[in-house]
């Protein structure tokens, strides 16, 4: 078991850049100002080194989230440290793409590129 309780795999094809994009439509989680839910879709989009990320896992961290009063800022960035611990991929993108509130539409894109 790797960081924040993701799971790994090992890479079936190593030594051949692929990308893998992975979504969930239905996230949710809570801002830390009123505490009402927050909704949303997280996207994410890798190109994975040795480990893939094991989808159950990665949904119970999602799901994770619902409880948690955090910035969307802050959240999207959250996951991309996590998930870039976990697997260290050769490249990640994170976005969250948060459903209007109040006649405004927020998306978050963080980046990594492994050196």
């Amino acid at each position: 078991m790797a960081s924040a309780g993701i799971e790994t795999f090992p890479n079936p094809r190593p030594g051949r850049p692929y990308e893998i994009e992975t979504r969930c439509p239905e996230f949710t989680s809570m801002c830390p100002v009123t505490g009402l839910p927050d909704f949303g879709e997280i996207r994410i989009t890798y190109v994975p080194d040795a480990t893939c990320i094991e989808l159950k896992s990665l949904k119970y961290y999602l799901l994770d989230f619902r409880n948690k009063g955090v910035f969307y800022e802050a959240l999207t960035n959250q996951i991309l440290d996590d998930l870039v611990a976990s697997c260290a991929p050769l490249r990640m993108t994170v976005v969250g793409d948060f459903t209007p509130r109040g006649g405004i539409r927020t998306t978050v894109t963080a980046t990594y590129q492994k050196d």
